[in-house]
């Protein structure tokens, strides 16, 4: 039989023995695949009690699991009401259905924008009477700066076509991304482009091969962008593709001044309208008067959007608008007064200030885009875990904690514990880079209390699952742990 102190030493020694150690289970995991424990930081908290700490205050790459930050400090700096937004606005009169001036699209972290909303924005004006337009469509992305970060920006990795890989601007249609639909037979490819934009082709320079449909990936080469004298632009699809197969695929190859601007121009055109001016950029007078307007969903929603299939581009936006917009409660949202600093500069601090407010010490804590596509941001696994103790707390807590994935059910985590006590319960958002594997939420233990979960590992030897596997096999434990275990009787 064990007495009080001496029952109250052996939990005192448990207790301690797993602050101190990782449990074996996942030590066991990290040495089967290659992994050091100096490669792994982590922190579990139950409450305010430690409950597992290796490595904690070391700032690692935490790869997605940044859109925590950005997402949580979005909801409570603009607040479940905000909503981005684009104007159509001019300073001309119209006369005789001819507007006599420039026509401005003004570009407002409106994360929803798309080819079908700014249709709707140009009826509007065909509805005002509105036939001809004579003077210039600018183009106005000044509400971030510099208005195009994307310039000049070598790509992050081999795909800069792809969609992960889009930057933002204020004025971002369609995320820039032209869907191609490629339907082969035996000798013959066929292509569609949407949306249709004016006096914009794709064509194919592809060679039909003997291959199987679904690794149709394997024979895919950049395309290029290829401007013709008169103006005209080609998208060249190179590389092979398989015979008898249909694939739909989305490509960011086009500037998106071009995208932007055509994309208006088709869709006036279509309607029957006249734009005899260029197309530029600018800024809108501030005496332009509003035409037509469009607002994003209210950011719950897009939070929801961020975290559940880890879009970086709408994460990159929120990160942008908290140094760029406020909240209104009619408008959806206005510009902040201007700025020496770079919209960047704003962002950071209105993130580190949050941080602070929340005894939450950022030192070594790096932001460089909100989304976690980046090789340079770093935050500790205690910095992430007091983030989402925050979060526990936050007035919002509803809205943040209903965005994350939840185990074997949705976004990135419908595929993962599917045999572990933590499906269905866990909520975690993931991260992965090529040498990073990162898990950060909340997992309920054996008595369904939940726990702030963060485990980060940076290591060239995490990627092909093995990270994954490790990561999985500690949320396991977790989930497992907490359990009532069977105490002999104390002694009178």
């Amino acid at each position: 039989m064990l007495r009080r102190p001496a029952l109250a030493l052996a939990l005192f020694s448990s207790i301690a023995f797993a602050h101190a150690q990782l449990p074996q289970a996942v030590a066991q995991a990290l040495q089967q695949n290659g992994i050091a424990q100096d490669e792994i930081g982590v922190l579990v908290l139950r409450g305010d009690a430690t409950v597992l700490e290796h490595r904690a205050g070391l700032p690692m790459q935490p790869a997605s699991t940044m859109k925590l930050v950005t997402t949580l400090v979005g909801l409570e700096r603009l607040g479940p009401a905000f909503r981005g937004r684009t104007e159509l606005r001019t300073a001309g009169q119209v006369e005789d259905g001819v507007l006599r001036g420039s026509l401005y699209l003004k570009g407002g972290a409106d994360a929803d924008l798309s080819g079908e909303h700014i249709a709707d924005m140009l009826r509007a004006l065909r509805y005002d009477g509105i036939r001809r337009i004579e003077g210039d469509l600018v183009l106005d992305r000044g509400l971030f700066q510099p208005a195009r970060i994307d310039v000049g920006l070598p790509p992050f990795d081999e795909s800069p076509e792809a969609y992960y890989n889009v930057i933002p601007d204020a004025l971002l249609v369609n995320k820039n991304m032209l869907q191609l639909d490629m339907r082969s037979t035996a000798s013959t490819l066929q292509l569609r482009m949407h949306p249709e934009l004016e006096r914009v082709s794709v064509t194919s320079e592809m060679m039909l091969v003997d291959a199987e449909c679904p690794q149709w990936e394997n024979g895919w080469k950049l395309p290029e962008t290829r401007r013709e004298p008169d103006g005209r632009i080609k998208v060249v699809l190179r590389g092979t593709f398989p015979k008898n197969c249909n694939r739909s695929y989305g490509v960011n190859v086009l500037d998106r001044d071009d995208y932007v601007g055509r994309l208006v121009r088709q869709a006036w055109s279509d309607g029957g309208g006249v734009l005899s001016g260029r197309t530029i950029t600018g800024a809108t007078p501030p005496d332009a008067r509003l035409l037509a307007a469009h607002v994003s969903r209210q950011l719950p929603e897009l939070v929801r959007d961020i975290n559940k299939p880890s879009d970086n581009a709408l994460a990159r936006t929120l990160f942008l608008s908290l140094g760029s917009l406020q909240a209104d409660p009619v408008a959806g949202s206005l510009a902040l007064p201007l700025a020496e600093e770079s919209t960047f500069a704003r962002a950071d601090a209105a993130v580190r200030g949050w941080l602070r407010e929340r005894q939450v010490d950022d030192t070594g804590f790096v932001i460089d885009n909100g989304s976690g596509l980046s090789r340079i941001e770093r935050i500790s696994a205690r910095q992430m875990a007091r983030l989402l103790q925050a979060g526990l707390h936050s007035p919002w807590a509803p809205e943040f904690q209903a965005s994350i994935p939840i185990g074997a059910v949705d976004g990135t985590m419908r595929r993962r514990l599917q045999d572990s006590p933590a499906a269905g319960r866990a909520r975690l958002k993931t991260g992965s880079l090529r040498n990073v594997t990162a898990l950060a939420g909340y997992v309920p233990d054996a008595n369904g209390v939940s726990c702030v979960f963060v485990a980060m590992i940076n290591s060239e030897q995490s990627g092909n699952g093995r990270g994954r596997a490790v990561l999985d096999t500690l949320v396991d434990w977790v989930a497992r742990s907490g359990a009532p275990a069977a105490t002999a009787p104390l002694a009178p």
